[in-house]
């Protein structure tokens, strides 16, 4: 199979969107991310998985802790500026989680530390630690066949 027809059976695969946010020296880096999920209860773990070539993959070895921030449907615009997908950049406002950056907004919010790394083909997979969580009520934003959308009966 060619490279196309891989990425179209995996957009088939129908996520939630989030925004993975780190520090450096208090310079906040953030990405926009939909390969995420949950490892363990106990400890509690999540994955995220991040590119060869994705600057987020410096920042990410450098700060060694993260957070995924779960966005509401109301959020694509800033789903779509961490994405790089829009010129026009607004200005974000972060709140401080244990020193981690959070978006405003989201549903959830979750901290981490780094627990391991693994370098899986041309991606590195970050394991974290869950060290905190904030969570809100609200509709997810998703993201299926290369589209955003909406869970539309809650």
């Amino acid at each position: 199979m060619d490279d196309r027809t891989f990425r179209n059976a995996m957009g088939k695969f129908a996520t939630g969107v989030t925004i993975i946010t780190t520090a450096v020296d208090r310079d906040v880096h953030g990405m926009t991310a939909n390969a995420f999920m949950s490892v363990s209860l106990n400890p509690r773990l999540v994955l995220i998985s991040i590119g060869e070539k994705a600057k987020m993959l410096e920042k990410l070895n450098q700060s060694d802790a993260f957070a995924v921030n779960i966005l509401s449907e109301d959020q694509k615009e800033l789903s779509m500026q961490f994405a790089g997908q829009i010129q026009k950049k607004r200005k974000v406002t972060f709140e401080w989680l244990h020193g981690i950056p959070i978006l405003n907004g989201a549903l959830a919010n979750i901290v981490c530390h780094v627990y391991s790394k693994q370098l899986a083909g041309d991606h590195t997979l970050f394991i974290g630690e869950v060290i905190d969580v904030a969570v809100r009520e609200g509709t997810p934003l998703t993201f299926f066949a290369g589209k955003y959308g909406k869970i539309a009966n809650i």
